[in-house]
């Protein structure tokens, strides 16, 4: 198999465990804290990748690495990302949330210019306009419509772009394996330093979704829940790998196109299981941050390929 059909593949299977992965934890929302969902979480996906991936990957290496604190930093901000995507999806319908997560492809662009002095021709910056345009008929600032936690999916692309620069330099010396446990590990240090600060409820009278997912405090799972929460250990486990994985075998280009496979399934999730119908000017949003967020990564992809056919001067 091809590099370019395996990141394929890797991402489209990554992608129906995450969505799964969110419908779970919106589904648990109601009745935990979320640092206790995340560590319950990560503890099961450090035992899958211990157990299950790293054998026929990276073995017992799979702790070894020269670049730890780019491990860390890495996994920090997949943590960020997650907690305030999660937090999101406490308060507002699953499709919308996603769909705002989806500008991260086009932060990403932006950061490159602002950070790393790259340059933007005129139809990326129409596709960055258009973006952001998006983003903004799917919350409504100024309006009965809007809700203060639809910032917190846009902080989440904020920090999923990050996650993704720091994968593409990191993924040509580093396992897939190795990344996904780290990640957990990180998950497992932030939710257990939330459980000594406010695990104890003390904070968790509050009647905002969002804020009462994150002070919540901390009750023995249901057995009722106890498949739920091995689905999302499982998922997030086999997602994390999967989707180091493509991103280390092949170019960002061929791989973000598949990501987007999770906005049309969060549409269908948000009806089947939480009554969620999306209006018709959250699908015209949908289809703002989808068309520029595609065609920002066909830009990048189409420019890197001619950069590579341009003969070498001598």
């Amino acid at each position: 198999m091809s590099p370019a059909a395996l990141g394929a593949l890797c991402a489209t299977i990554a992608v129906v465990f995450s969505s799964i992965n969110d419908v779970a934890i919106k589904f648990l929302s109601g009745g935990y804290a979320l640092h206790q969902v995340v560590l319950i979480r990560s503890v099961i996906g450090v035992i899958i990748i211990v157990c299950l991936i790293a054998p026929f990957t990276a073995g017992w290496d799979i702790a070894r690495t020269r670049k730890l604190p780019l491990h860390m930093l890495r996994g920090l901000c997949v943590v960020l990302a997650n907690m305030t995507f999660f937090l999101g999806l406490a308060a507002m319908p699953l499709a919308d949330a996603v769909a705002i997560l989806f500008i991260s492809p086009i932060v990403i662009t932006l950061a490159s210019v602002l950070f790393l002095g790259e340059t933007v021709g005129p139809r990326r910056w129409a596709a960055i306009l258009v973006g952001f345009l998006g983003v903004v008929v799917m919350m409504r600032p100024g309006t009965q419509a809007f809700q203060v936690a639809s910032v917190l999916p846009l902080a989440a692309a904020f920090f999923y772009a990050a996650i993704h620069v720091l994968t593409r330099k990191m993924g040509g010396t580093e396992n897939a394996a190795t990344m996904a446990f780290y990640i957990q590990i990180m998950f497992i240090i932030v939710s257990l330093v939330f459980f000594v600060a406010v695990g104890d409820g003390r904070f968790g009278d509050n009647p905002d979704p969002s804020l009462a997912f994150l002070l919540r405090e901390w009750a023995w799972p249901d057995p009722a829940d106890y498949p739920v929460f091995l689905v999302i250990g499982i998922g997030i486990a086999v997602a994390g790998w999967l989707i180091s994985q493509a991103y280390r075998v092949t170019e960002a280009s061929h791989v973000a196109p598949f990501e987007y496979l999770a906005l049309p399934m969060s549409v269908g999730w948000g009806i089947a299981i939480f009554a969620e119908f999306p209006d018709a000017l959250d699908y015209v949003g949908m289809a703002l941050i989808l068309g520029a967020g595609l065609f920002m990564i066909w830009r990048d992809g189409r420019a890197k390929r001619a950069l590579l056919r341009r003969p070498l001067r001598r």
